[in-house]
């Protein structure tokens, strides 16, 4: 498989503050990537440095052989990764359709997905259309936020705690949009807190602790215990 996103010695910071430290991460055509790891391991930094919204001191970022470091967020976007941010974050004033509608204006062309094709695969967008984004359920808010970056039919679709705060069974309602998405040509990166449902979706796993990646692996390689210490810190200095 040809590498699709390419990430090497990514190093970014917040002011004075250091987030990550030298990150290597690949993602191939048509893999599902899981990043996992506790609150304030660098996970979220990673998907806003690979977007253009951290500021990235150091490394590469490389789409399709195309450097992005550095870049504008806006032209990251054009260029093919969208992002799912953590929380959503829906226009509140705009209705579920508005909503899916704007996220089409970054696209370039014509692509796989369309807004009949995001009702399809999240059938409760049509019913609910007319609604408010923020009038929905916590799991359909999700829907909405995942059919929005899709509109812009990406190459790379970046999703940040999806599962954050959400019952199991619509958990699992969202997870199961994942091998359409795939099929349609997107590539995935899903930032998780749950390693359980990490190494359901994942192609391939890393492990995060402190802006470093502690670990990396295809699910079947890593043991519970390697995942332990490299989630929780032990045994490493």
């Amino acid at each position: 498989m040809s590498a699709l996103l390419h990430i090497a010695g990514l190093t970014a910071h917040y002011g004075d503050f250091q987030a990550l430290f030298g990150v290597d991460l690949t993602l191939n055509q048509g893999q599902t990537v899981a990043i996992i790891g506790a609150n304030g391991a660098g996970k979220t930094t990673l998907m806003r440095a690979i977007t253009g919204v951290a500021k990235v001191t150091a490394g590469s970022v490389r789409l399709a052989g195309e450097e992005i470091t550095r870049i504008p967020a806006p032209d990251i976007l054009t260029r093919g990764v969208a992002m799912v941010p953590e929380g959503r974050k829906l226009f509140p004033s705009l209705t579920v359709e508005e909503n899916l509608l704007i996220g089409a204006h970054a696209r370039r062309g014509n692509g796989f997905w369309t807004l009949e094709r995001i009702q399809t695969l999240f059938p409760i967008l049509k019913e609910r259309r007319l609604s408010p984004g923020t009038a929905l359920s916590g799991g359909q808010q999700q829907m909405v936020a995942i059919g929005r970056a899709l509109m812009s039919n990406p190459q790379v679709l970046l999703c940040d705690e999806l599962s954050l705060g959400l019952a199991p069974v619509v958990i699992k309602e969202i997870y199961a949009a994942f091998p359409q998405i795939k099929d349609s040509g997107t590539s995935i990166i899903v930032v998780e807190q749950d390693i359980g449902q990490a190494l359901r979706v994942a192609d391939h796993v890393h492990c995060m602790m402190e802006g470093r990646i502690t670990l990396s692996g295809r699910p079947s390689e890593l043991s519970r215990d390697a995942i332990h210490d490299a989630y929780f810190g032990v045994n490493h200095a």
